[in-house]
């Protein structure tokens, strides 16, 4: 069986949770506290010496590290990948955009708002991911007012890696009410075969 190593409350390990979901495969989650630097003790490091999760370990012992990277992979033959080369150059530039654009800011005023003691954000650099982040979510916004989807030819692992940290953006503390196109778009992805919570810790 596939063993996930996880953490609930990251958006990146959602990713992976949420489309071994919609396929139908079984895993198990191994869980870590990444406040208490449990991801940096010798025995995760030998695992990934990045020291984050999540790490997929698959049965005959190869690992795969970054939430993307596992999801192209678990996509191949798929219907969560298209067949089409240039759409899915089209998904991958979807999931570039998510890691360099988005997540660096959503994911990261979530996580100090959400997980850290307030005494330790700092307002300037909390308003700069604010504004970043409503950037990149007025670049979806741009895409979803006028299409049921990321890429044309339906629901992709290119949706999962946005809805991800997208669809907590309130944690954030980042309205989206001025972004109807998104919130058409969140609830279309939950209605998904297979959508779980990002909360849920029981797959068996």
């Amino acid at each position: 069986m596939l063993v996930l190593h996880d953490n609930l409350g990251s958006g990146n390990a959602y990713k992976v949770r949420l489309l071994l979901s919609q396929l139908g495969r079984p895993f198990r989650r191994i869980e870590y506290d990444v406040t208490k630097a449990e991801t940096r003790t010798d025995e995760f490091l030998a695992r990934n010496p990045d020291g984050r999760i999540p790490l997929l370990e698959f049965p005959d012992g190869r690992l795969l590290a970054q939430s993307n990277a596992i999801l192209f992979y678990l996509a191949q033959d798929t219907d969560y990948l298209p067949k089409d080369a240039f759409a899915q150059a089209q998904v991958l530039q979807w999931m570039f955009f998510e890691q360099y654009s988005h997540e660096p800011y959503i994911a990261v005023a979530r996580y100090w708002l959400h997980f850290l003691d307030p005494g330790q954000v700092q307002k300037e650099q909390l308003e700069e991911k604010w504004r970043r982040g409503h950037q990149a979510l007025a670049v979806m916004e741009k895409r979803l007012g006028g299409a049921g989807f990321l890429v044309d030819g339906g629901y992709s692992i290119a949706d999962i890696a946005l809805y991800a940290y997208t669809h907590v953006a309130d944690e954030a503390e980042m309205e989206l009410s001025p972004y109807p196109g998104i919130r058409r778009w969140l609830d279309r992805v939950a209605e998904q075969p297979g959508h779980v919570l990002i909360t849920q810790d029981d797959f068996s």
